[in-house]
Order: structure tokens, then C-alpha cells, then sequence
């Protein structure tokens, strides 16, 4: 099914079609407009998701308060009708002292429940949680029911704690109390879903499996290939491989560390490109990581940027490499694999959660087995020894294609307004006609 989707990726619904659907949803018994107002809270992190959402809902009609911080802010949140940008976060730096960061916490805080308290939006959909998590998963979540407001939670890992090996009876008893808070969860896998009801008790009914929407915020200039690897001072014809994002112990960087050195071992023709900032209590194992790189950083074979990237120089690290790879010991589902397909740009991914749902192999990328450096060097070898490599150029739209294929945020749009539609007694149909949209029936199929 995935090979065929792949021919067929430009024959998703037009807009025009999806609009006129969203108009039809968007009357009311007597045929005058209804209008849904609802609240992302981001979390103040997350920019493609926030951005990707925003601008989907905004198109199907939705009137929307955005609630974030100075990297989720853009010129489109200040100028798309219908949206209304709150920066109720400001600055997030790192670098702030500890006095700084408190008062950055608590004003924030004290700012959201002002605004909940006289916010007109009934919807109140949560992208992320704020720092106090477990006060997030229950104080407020109670706040929030106490002001009359539907809350809708998109829950992209069911349970960080249990990925990161830091869970606790805490940490399950609170996302219990959250999950059985909300009124409408979304979740981007089967899967996901099957664990929400296994683990956490969750009602099937109130879960909607929807697509992972396609990367849309990040730049992409006319910048080529050969221009990026120049000013990253990697050589025509050497192959480059990409390691992006949070970096953290789930990530198995490690593995990749390893499995590169292996191969450089034998030909010096390969780079390795680093580029993404550090989670939270990830400092010795970053110190780790930096200890085995130190010498092939100093060599040149390997290009470290350890901060995070700004969108409008994301591009840069994705135009210059060959290949993505996630090298990933246990996780859900990847924003990053579908930054990649953005670009055009096969991925390697190790075979854990729903990684291999969206990878068809030799077609957009490689699956390899999770914490095996050896095996994870000879799917890189076969990558570049395969068709996929050898037209690239001509390999890269056809990826692209096949993401918004199957990630369009026109029909997370969708799915997501009649949603908050069924939540506020609008519509009188059952879970099925949320989930009726061709694409996510399809994403249901294929896993």
C-alpha cells in the first residue's frame, strides 16, 4: 500500500474540496455560520507543530487564541485574521540565572489563569504542558474544568517517563488524572492509542488517531545541495550523514557516534553533522558523546553545532546531508523524520515505535536494528550503495510528495475542527465521522 501511495501522493483532497467540507461542517441548524473559537496552549515550545496546526485551523474556519513565548512568535501570528498571538512566556533562554527563571515561571503562570479566567474561547486544546508538569496534569487541568472549558490534549509520547526511564507512580497517577481530564485526546499512532486504553484506561471514543502534520514553518530558500555542504566546509562527493534535534539518552547518538567511526575507519569519505541542543539533565551524557567525538571534530570529519537551531537556519544542515538518521532506542513517533521528508531527504531510523509506519524501505529510507552500531553502519553502506542515493536529485520530490501525502495539515485541519465541533454539541454524529477523512483511514490501515 505504501509503494502505491507514493505514485498517487499528489491526488490528496484539494483544498477547495476540504474547505467546502469545512464549510458545510461550519452551519448551524438554521444556516447561519458557526462559528468555533477555541485556545492553543503550545507550551511555548514546538514551533512547526504550533504553527502547522494554527494555520490549518484558521483555514477551516476556526477563530483562535495562541498561547506562547518569543519561539513560537512570527509575523503570521500578528497578522492572520482570526488569530490572536498572547506571548504570555516572552523569553525562554537557558542561560537566564535561577532568580530569573522562578519569576519567568510563576509570572507565566499567574498570566494563564488570568486568562483563563475571562478567555472566550470553550476550547482549550493543549499542545504541550508547561514546566510544572505535574501541577499542569492536575491543579490546572482542574482550574480549567472549573471554567467551563472542553479541553482537547494532543498527546505526542503517552509516557515521556516510561521513554526516559525516570517513570514513577507520580508520574502515572498524574497523567492518569490528565487523560481522564480531557475531553478529546489526540494521537498520531494506533498504537499510541492502544496504549492510552491499556495503560492508562483512556475510552477509545475519545481518542482520534490523526496524522502527524508535515513541517510548513521552516524556511526553504533556493539554497542547493552544493551550497550548503560549501559553507559547512564539507567537500563535493562526500557523504554526509545528519543527526538533528534534542539531543538526549533516548536519541542513541551514541550509537550513531559509533557506527560513523566504524566507517571512517575504512574510507574517510563520510562526514557526520551534529546539530541540535540538549535536554534537560542531559549533561553527562552529552560529556559522554563529546569525549568519544572530540578527535574526529578536530579532524574535521565531524560537524558539531550543540544549541538550538533557529528556524531560518534549519535548512542549511538539511540541504548538506545525504541522509537522515534516527538512531533512536525507544520512541513514539518523530516531528524530525517529517522535517526531513520537508526537505526531500531519505531517513535511516531504527525499527521502535512507529518509526517504520512511514518508511517505505528503499523508497524514503532504511530501517535498521535499535542500539547495534554494526548494523546501523551497514544500512548506512547499503543506503549509499542503493538506487535511492544514486538519484537523489530526482528521489528528493517524490518524498516530498509522499509526506504531504499522507501529513497534510489540511486534514489534521479537518479532523481537528470537527472535533471541537462534537465537543461543543455542534455536530450530532458519532467518532466515526471524525475519523471518516480518506487520509486518516488510510494512516489506520497502514499500521
Amino acid at each position: 500500500m505504501k509503494e502505491r501511495e507514493i505514485a498517487m501522493a499528489g491526488m490528496t483532497p484539494s483544498v477547495q474540496t476540504l474547505r467546502a467540507v469545512s464549510r458545510t461542517h461550519g452551519q448551524a441548524e438554521n444556516g447561519l455560520p458557526d462559528e468555533i473559537e477555541a485556545a492553543l496552549l503550545t507550551g511555548g515550545f514546538d514551533r512547526p507543530y504550533a504553527f502547522g496546526l494554527a494555520m490549518a485551523l484558521i483555514t477551516r474556519g476556526v477563530s483562535l487564541d495562541v498561547i506562547g513565548s518569543d519561539e513560537i512568535d512570527s509575523p503570521e501570528m500578528h497578522f492572520t485574521p482570526k488569530l490572536r498571538f498572547l506571548n504570555l512566556q516572552g523569553s525562554r533562554r537557558q542561560d537566564a540565572t535561577l532568580a530569573e527563571k522562578a519569576s519567568r515561571v510563576l509570572t507565566y503562570y499567574v498570566q494563564l489563569i488570568r486568562y483563563t479566567s475571562t478567555a472566550k474561547p470553550k476550547i482549550f486544546h493543549i499542545l504541550w504542558n508547561n514546566k510544572l508538569r505535574f501541577f499542569d496534569r492536575t491543579v490546572l487541568m482542574l482550574y480549567y474544568k472549573l471554567c467551563g472549558k472542553k479541553i482537547a490534549f494532543t498527546a505526542h509520547n503517552i509516557n515521556a517517563g516510561k521513554r526516559d526511564s525516570t517513570d514513577s507512580f507520580l508520574n502515572r497517577l498524574t497523567l492518569r488524572i490528565q487523560y481522564g481530564l480531557t475531553d478529546h485526546i489526540f494521537v498520531h499512532t494506533e498504537k499510541m492509542k492502544a496504549e492510552l486504553i491499556e495503560d492508562f484506561g483512556v475510552r477509545g471514543g475519545v481518542v482520534t488517531v490523526i496524522p502527524f502534520g508535515i513541517n510548513n514553518s521552516v524556511p526553504d530558500s533556493a539554497l542547493t545541495s552544493e551550497q550548503a555542504k560549501r559553507r559547512l566546509n564539507i567537500k563535493p562527493g562526500e557523504k554526509t550523514i545528519l543527526f538533528f534535534g534534542n539531543i538526549g539518552p533516548y536519541k542513541g547518538l551514541e550509537f550513531l557516534v559509533a557506527a560513523f567511526q566504524r566507517l571512517v575507519a575504512e574510507r574517510e569519505e563520510y562526514r557526520l553533522i551534529i546539530a541540535g541542543k540538549p535536554r534537560g539533565g542531559s549533561e553527562k551524557y552529552l560529556e559522554g558523546i563529546d569525549l568519544a567525538i572530540s578527535r574526529d571534530v578536530d579532524q574535521g570529519r565531524i560537524v558539531r553545532r550543540i544549541e538550538y537551531v533557529p528556524d531560518e537556519e534549519t535548512e542549511l544542515y538539511f540541504k548538506a546531508a545525504d541522509v537522515l538518521v534516527l538512531p533512536y532506542t525507544q520512541v513514539s513517533q518523530s516531528g524530525v523524520l517529517f522535517l526531513g521528508y520537508s526537505f526531500g531527504l531519505p531517513v535511516i531510523a531504527t525499527d521502535v515505535g512507529c518509526l517504520r509506519d512511514d518508511i517505505v524501505e528503499g523508497r524514503t529510507g532504511f530501517l535498521c536494528r535499535p542500539r547495534d552500531p554494526h548494523n546501523l553502519a551497514k544500512t548506512i553502506e547499503v543506503y549509499f550503495e542503493s538506487d535511492l542515493f544514486k538519484n537523489l536529485n530526482t528521489r528528493r520530490q517524490e518524498i516530498r510528495n509522499y509526506a504531504v501525502g499522507r501529513h497534510s495539515w489540511d486534514v489534521v485541519g479537518e479532523v481537528t475542527r470537527n472535533a471541537y465541533a462534537k465537543l461543543l454539541g455542534r455536530i450530532r454524529y458519532g467518532t466515526s465521522c471524525i475519523n471518516s477523512h480518506p487520509c486518516v483511514q488510510r494512516a489506520g490501515m497502514d499500521q
